[in-house]
């Protein structure tokens, strides 16, 4: 059984936060989560940068929208300052693989990069 890593716990816990419509209703509470570098290719196959994912989900997330479900989410610290996460996710029967770096910063953990890969559930 692998040990408890509070880094990783912390990326874990920031990565679920950012499932969340409050957090990506907010310019401010989603932004407090991006590392000023973020970078993301996107299920779409769109490049992101930080300025763009926040305009992008603070424009569609709806108020009443259902947090996106995650599932089998692990990590692993890759260095004093790096944790790298793999999920899945659903979001309303659209689903995706996920790969997530974040960094250990001044202001805490920030995500640093996030990858998309949409799949069919058949497939696994």
């Amino acid at each position: 059984m692998p040990e408890h890593n509070p880094a990783v716990a912390a990326a874990i816990e920031g990565e679920l936060r950012l499932l969340t419509p409050q957090v990506r209703r907010s310019p401010d509470l989603l932004g407090a989560l991006l590392h000023p570098d973020f970078q993301e290719f996107g299920v779409s196959g769109r490049h992101w940068d930080r300025a763009s994912i926040i305009a992008a989900l603070t424009a569609t997330t709806e108020s009443g929208a259902r947090p996106i479900v995650a599932s089998r989410m692990k990590g692993v610290r890759l260095a004093p300052d790096l944790v790298h996460l793999t999920f899945d996710t659903d979001n309303n029967g659209r689903r995706a693989h996920r790969s997530s770096l974040w960094r250990l910063t001044d202001q805490g953990w920030l995500l640093y990069f996030h990858q998309g890969t949409l799949f069919n559930a058949e497939e696994g």
